[in-house]
């Protein structure tokens, strides 16, 4: 039994469906997954793994499914904290990804997306259905880029930050930790810490 080929899910529901599929693509067998509780829709009929917190029964690798950004981090970071080589990262075939592009652990790079030349992917990134990373981009811890945005080059990405659906960002731009992006926003100056952006040039959302 190849065990580096089993993989169990952390989470279970939207985005790990698209992980799921993944995984399969890449020939791993999804033998399960972990979640808080088991979960009444099971579409693809997995077997309930217990809590995040058991995850030690399993002896093959894991991928952390979840996709709230800050989820996903104390989840991974809690568990890499014990065993630090259980985390495989998902690129799908059809994703197109330069060579030399460095990519994390526990990383999603779905279908149709593009990474391009001497990007860096950190650990726990979501690279979403058709998302471009243009060249020299660094996408930090967690984040997470939405379907068919768009990074122009050298765009630095901070931790945990949301890059809405089909949201564009201007080359050079540097966006903070813990920032959101809203769907279909141009983002054409640097966005501090923690802001919410929204809109064509893309403003701060005012609460």
């Amino acid at each position: 039994m190849n065990l580096k080929k089993h993989i169990a899910l952390i989470g279970y529901s939207g985005h790990a469906y698209v992980c799921l599929e993944t995984a399969t693509l890449l020939g791993y067998e999804v033998i399960g997954y972990h979640d808080f509780n088991k979960l009444d829709g099971n579409p693809y009929k997995l077997q309930y793994l217990g809590p995040e917190e058991q995850f030690e029964q399993h002896k093959g690798m894991l991928f952390g499914s979840i996709g709230n950004n800050n989820i996903r981090e104390n989840v991974f970071k809690t568990i890499s904290t014990i065993k630090t080589d259980m985390f495989i990262s998902l690129l799908h075939p059809s994703a197109i990804i330069s060579k030399t592009v460095s990519v994390g652990t526990n990383v999603l790079i779905s279908a149709g997306a593009i990474v391009n030349a001497l990007s860096t992917i950190e650990t726990g990134v979501i690279i979403n259905t058709g998302a471009i990373v243009e060249h020299e981009a660094n996408i930090k811890s967690f984040a997470h880029i939405g379907p068919g945005a768009v990074l122009a080059g050298n765009v630095t990405v901070g931790e945990r930050s949301f890059i809405g659906a089909g949201a564009v960002v201007k080359q050079g731009i540097t966006i903070g930790d813990d920032v959101v992006v809203g769907a279909g926003a141009v983002v054409i100056k640097d966005v501090p810490d923690n802001q919410t952006v929204i809109g064509n040039p893309a403003k701060q959302l005012v609460k």
